[in-house]
């Protein structure tokens, strides 16, 4: 009979690539893939940091599992099993607990899937993660877009952050290693590629290498395709990698630069490597060398000290900015940060009505950015699923469209052209050019 396998993730896209890599171990071993609400052999919960509600989701995820079979072998991985061994293996029904190194050699670990008396605990401590773990992963709804890991661990000391305690010190994957992973990728049908990590503009600082240089050896490659870069600091953002993107079609035009508050002294207080000027001042940089691009902000309400006033001046600052869409998240208290003792707690419901309002400002700027580009040619890669006759996908520049279902374009990067811009997709007719053209009344 064979055995199966479950594997759930919680947290971000890196994460994501991480359980692929998982997965992988498992199907070379003959296991088959059993969803999370399916009775499997084996249970593998890889678990993100970032929030204090990473213990709850844990045990929630377990006993899901155990209900589905109390006889499964339970194994935890990731950020919060990394930080936090002894209390995950207090968690009844947990069979082994794997830190961020172990996760990636899971089968020399453990031979045995036997339910276990007691849990076992492998985790390497933080000052000894230095090796490098290789992961990609699949969008699961498409063989289009894929995400590839190139970087990982944070030398940033960020006031609010657990990450660099949970993946230790940045470290890259050689640049031929990545060129190498990323044509497979395409050979293997992918036409987007996602660059990611934990801080992706540090790529290559141990290994005599940089983000510009490896971007730069990625759009040589041969073949239809296009880089995402998932999400980049703002100090680490070049005036050469902006010109990249600027000239190669290659590369999409759309940023992700967090910047987690618009008040110079929370974000002071928050330990960052910029200050407020030094954001605004990139934000109109991107936009003049590329007027299309979609930038995207990660902002966090709440931290500790961030007064009415600071609120305000970090969503007024955010109003005024030409971005296209925020990430909101609201601070959240987790052991061993420097944050954590400092002064001033906000009370959790107003960090929920701060919340409330940042995701309101938005979808107000994602509603100014969607009708910006009405009217004009895009490229967009559709995805292969058929949305009740429609398919969907994203542009370079990140718009959600949807146009009419056409099976001969799905997983291929097509010209379109926007003609009706909404709150949350926009409508697309299929175009023979990229360019802007007369319009015509969108079909239904």
């Amino acid at each position: 009979m064979d055995r199966t396998v479950a594997l759930h993730t919680l947290g971000c896209k890196l994460n994501y690539s991480e359980t692929s890599s998982i997965s992988n171990q498992f199907l070379e071993r003959g296991f088959k893939l059993a969803a999370l609400e399916e009775a499997a052999d084996v249970y593998v919960l890889n678990t993100c940091s970032v929030t204090e509600s990473a213990e709850r989701e844990c045990r929630q995820v377990i006993r899901r599992a155990l209900r589905q079979n109390p006889q499964a072998f339970i194994i935890v991985t990731g950020c919060y099993a990394q930080l936090r061994p002894e209390e995950i293996a207090r968690i009844e029904g947990v069979d082994f607990v794997l830190g961020s190194n172990e996760k990636f050699k899971l089968f020399s670990l453990i031979d045995n899937f036997s339910k276990r008396e007691t849990t076992c605990v492998s985790v390497t401590p933080t000052e000894n993660l230095i090796e490098f773990g290789l992961a990609r992963s699949s969008e699961a709804d498409s063989r289009t877009r894929a995400f590839l890991k190139i970087q990982d661990g944070c030398d940033y000391t960020c006031s609010f952050c657990t990450i660099p305690l949970a993946r230790g010190a940045s470290r890259s994957l050689e640049t031929e290693k990545v060129v190498n992973e990323f044509k497979k990728l395409l050979n293997d049908g992918y036409k987007e590629v996602i660059l990611t990590g934990v801080n992706v503009g540090d790529y290559g600082k141990n290994i005599n290498a940089n983000l510009f240089n490896l971007l730069y050896e990625l759009i040589k490659v041969d073949g239809e395709f296009r880089i995402r870069v998932s999400s980049i600091e703002p100090n680490l953002l070049s005036d050469e990698i902006i010109e990249l993107v600027a000239e190669s079609d290659k590369l999409c035009k759309h940023f992700h630069i967090p910047l987690q508050s618009g008040s110079p002294r929370i974000l002071k207080a928050m330990q960052r490597r910029y200050t407020t000027p030094d954001y605004e001042e990139l934000i109109y940089k991107v936009k003049n060398k590329i007027p299309d691009a979609g930038i995207g902000v990660d902002v966090i309400v709440g931290f500790p000290g961030e007064s009415e006033e600071d609120f305000i001046h970090t969503h007024n600052f955010l109003r005024d900015l030409p971005v296209s869409y925020l990430h909101v998240f609201t601070y959240s208290e987790r052991p061993d940060t420097k944050a954590i003792s400092l002064s001033g707690k906000v009370d959790f419901q107003e960090r929920k009505r701060r919340n409330n309002l940042l995701r309101i400002l938005s979808d107000k700027k994602r509603r100014e950015f969607y009708s910006e580009m009405f009217g004009t040619g895009q490229i967009v890669l559709f995805e292969n699923a058929d949305h009740n006759g429609f398919m969907q996908g994203f542009t370079s520049n990140y718009i959600r469209v949807q146009a009419k279902f056409d099976n001969t374009i799905t997983g291929k990067l097509s010209p379109i052209r926007i003609v009706e811009a909404n709150n949350d997709i926009c409508k697309a007719v299929i175009s023979s050019t990229k360019k802007s053209i007369d319009l015509v009344p969108a079909e239904d």
